[in-house]
């Protein structure tokens, strides 16, 4: 196939349609590329490799699995997992790793999350363009692609390992019985799930379990409201104490409450900073992104913890986790990060600290997240506009003689005043600006969400 691969090449990773922007062949290339880029001049001689349930995943996983052994590497394939799990392969085997995974994307796509051993992400400055250089040549030139080289392939589950060691970060001996209802919509999550919540006094009620990336019942994306409409439905028809949801490749998580309603990822970030800095005796830096809840960093101090503002992005969350010895991170994307799981993201540790948390007291979840739910926000709303840049200008200047607001550029445009703050970010991928905002009552938000959408649509 003729491929292009500035198409397919992300900031963070590999993603496109199979076959036709990407096929085995590429992805044996590629595979052998990861292997001079990162595993053979660390010395390691192995990596690891794993991939999710879509149809195309197997075949474009043990394609690259061989173009990486034959550069002499021993390639440890992991099979179905989870992107974390793989994650948790990379770090407890030291390996560089390579999961496949398209995400929430639609059965058509298939890609690659890459990262070097101990779990550490690979992007375009961190190794993503010289694979994909490396990649490119061989494609112009057949001629110069590497030898052949003799390396092994082995087998290895992961899954029980993987489970154990979330088990080992978090206090589940005082768990209460309690009904959980798991919508894994078709993805990992329905592998992981059994593994990881096997012998707690739970009853799990399982919605979609079954592995198919084709995503029959719903696409594999709880960010969109319409796709936790089935858990929500099922948490009240059951009475469950609790709702999880998990993303196609499992490594978010987003909770419902036992009302059947959707819980801020900004509070679960809170409950879980207020947790892991009570595990680390009330020290510790958290992370969270400027477009979190005002109530992160309040509940971070109350702990004794630090907070730390951060761009949107997991490449920005983690070079800072790892700057700054954070003890955790949290995104608005429901996306969690440990300093004791290698600074990667984990949606099941997270959700086992949700368990914890509610399971640990009487009161229903609803009660108990109260506490890190403090002010009404707007979500994210995306406005398709022609020029971002004068767009941008123009709200920045419509604030600039408030009395009480500052403004910041450390992503986007974020206007901040005593009583509201709102964040405005240009999507990187689409002509979208994409809006957020938080007031101290729903008047006030309601109020501003209607005045900078004017602004902007104008």
């Amino acid at each position: 196939m003729t491929a292009d691969l500035s198409q397919i090449v992300k900031a963070y990773d590999v993603r496109g349609v199979v076959p036709d922007q990407w096929d085995e062949h590429l992805s044996a290339l590629f595979g052998a590329a990861f292997a001079q880029v990162t595993a053979v001049p660390a010395g390691s001689g192995a990596i690891v490799v794993g991939h999710d349930m879509r149809p195309s995943s197997p075949g474009l996983s043990h394609a690259f699995a061989r173009g990486a052994a034959e550069q002499g590497l021993d390639v440890v394939e992991i099979g179905l997992c989870s992107t974390d799990q793989l994650y948790y392969a990379s770090g407890a085997l030291d390996l560089p790793g390579a999961m496949f995974t398209a995400s929430h994307n639609p059965a058509q796509y298939n890609g690659i999350k890459l990262c070097r051993a101990g779990a550490a992400p690979v992007g375009q400055d961190t190794g993503l363009a010289d694979i994909r250089a490396l990649v490119e040549s061989w494609l112009d030139d057949p001629a110069s692609a590497p030898a052949a080289a003799p390396g092994t392939l082995s087998r290895r589950d992961t899954l029980a390992d993987y489970a154990a060691y979330l088990r080992s970060l978090v206090d589940v001996s005082g768990i209460r019985p309690l009904k959980v209802v798991v919508d894994a919509g078709n993805g990992m999550g329905g592998h992981t799930v059994p593994t990881v919540l096997g012998g707690l006094p739970l009853t799990v009620v399982p919605l979609y379990f079954e592995l198919d990336g084709t995503f029959p019942n719903h696409e594999a994306n709880p960010l969109d409201p319409k796709n936790l409409v089935d858990l929500q439905a099922r948490v009240r028809a059951e009475g469950a104490d609790l709702g999880l949801a998990f993303d196609g490749d499992a490594d978010r998580c987003f909770v419902v409450d036992e009302r059947g309603e959707p819980v801020s990822p900004s509070a679960v970030t809170a409950l879980v900073a207020a947790r892991e800095l009570a595990r680390n005796g009330g020290h510790g830096t958290v992370i969270h992104n400027l477009i979190t809840s005002w109530s992160v960093p309040e509940v971070v101090r109350e702990h004794g913890g630090t907070p730390a503002r951060t761009r949107v992005g997991h490449s920005f969350i983690k070079a800072e986790m790892a700057a700054t010895g954070a003890i955790f991170g949290g995104e608005h994307s429901a996306h969690y990060y440990f300093r004791d799981f290698w600074n990667a993201d984990t949606g099941m540790l997270a959700a086992l600290h949700v368990l914890a948390a509610l399971g640990g007291q009487p009161a229903p979840f609803s009660t108990l997240v109260a506490e890190y739910d403090r002010y009404p926000a707007s979500g994210e709303i995306n406005s398709t506009v022609t020029d971002q840049q004068a767009t941008t200008a123009r709200v920045r200047a419509a604030y600039a003689d408030h009395p009480a607001a500052t403004t910041d550029t450390l992503d986007g445009l974020t206007v901040t005043t005593p009583d509201w703050w709102f964040n405005l970010r240009p999507s990187n991928t689409e002509p979208l600006l994409r809006l957020n905002v938080e007031a101290r009552d729903r008047q006030t938000l309601e109020r501003l969400t209607t005045e900078v959408l004017e602004l902007v649509r104008q």
